[in-house]
């Protein structure tokens, strides 16, 4: 980042105009003073005041414009990288941006040994919604999944599309029962979505897979596995349910996911 820039950011634009100005002038001033000096003409009065007013509306314009351009080229920078980390979509993170932070957030709770724990949500038999309605459809209905699962969250969570219709969220310092509890009401949510296309009702549901960080995930990646073949098991049984991924099941555990 150059000088100009660095400034801009720390002090506001303002103020580095401010200053960018009078240090124009002073130069200006000094200069024509030079100048009067060498040449023997003209009065150093008159030379100071003509060139003092000039280099301030001088200064003034170019540094109005270059702070202007630099301002400029930061937001795009900053939508951009917005942009990169979300899903065109849907508006919540896009897979790649969900692994980097997440393995950050994953690193210290297995360092620190804290709760944390993975969902992966797939919508129900959604190629019957694109095949039968069209794919603009199915578009319209992954935002509203999409919406309906951000509706539940905490600010410390992360939501993602992990590809096609199925979605990932980790949940940083929560235990297992907790993991189950934030499952099933997405489920709920989901299944409540009065979603519509064409004057078509079109019944809606999920499946969601849970697995919660044991000492046997070696890597980020571990957890996500297990998450995912809890929801096969979802699927398998019957669809429209909560399945918790193995070591995580309990009594307690179980009775939540009975529906």
């Amino acid at each position: 980042m150059n000088p100009i820039r660095q400034a801009q950011a720390r002090f506001g634009t303002a103020p580095v105009l401010l200053v960018f100005t009078v240090l124009a002038t002073l130069l200006a001033l000094a200069a024509s003073q030079v100048l009067v000096s060498v040449l023997a003409l003209g009065d150093r009065l008159t030379a100071a005041w003509a060139a003092g007013v000039c280099a301030s509306v001088l200064a003034f314009g170019l540094g109005h414009l270059i702070l202007g351009q630099l301002a400029f080229q930061r937001q795009t920078d900053l939508d951009f990288s917005r942009h990169a980390s979300l899903d065109a979509l849907t508006g919540v993170f896009n897979r790649r941006h969900f692994l980097n932070q997440v393995e950050r957030e994953w690193s210290l709770a297995r360092r620190y040994n804290t709760d944390c724990a993975l969902l992966v949500i797939d919508i129900d038999h959604f190629k019957r919604v694109n095949d039968g309605f069209g794919h603009r459809c199915g578009d319209l209905l992954l935002r509203q999944i999409a919406d309906a699962c951000s509706e539940t969250l905490r600010q410390a969570d992360v939501l993602a599309r992990f590809g096609g219709e199925e979605f990932i969220l980790f949940l940083p310092h929560t235990d297992p029962l907790g993991a189950l509890d934030v499952a099933e009401r997405v489920r709920e949510r989901i299944e409540r979505l009065n979603f519509a296309w064409n004057g078509h009702s079109i019944p809606v549901s999920a499946s969601v897979g849970v697995a919660a960080l044991q000492p046997k995930h070696q890597a980020l990646e571990h957890l996500v596995h297990e998450a995912e073949d809890a929801l096969d098991l979802a699927k398998t049984e019957g669809r429209n349910c909560v399945r918790a991924g193995a070591g995580l099941l309990s009594g307690k555990a179980s009775s939540l996911m009975r529906n």
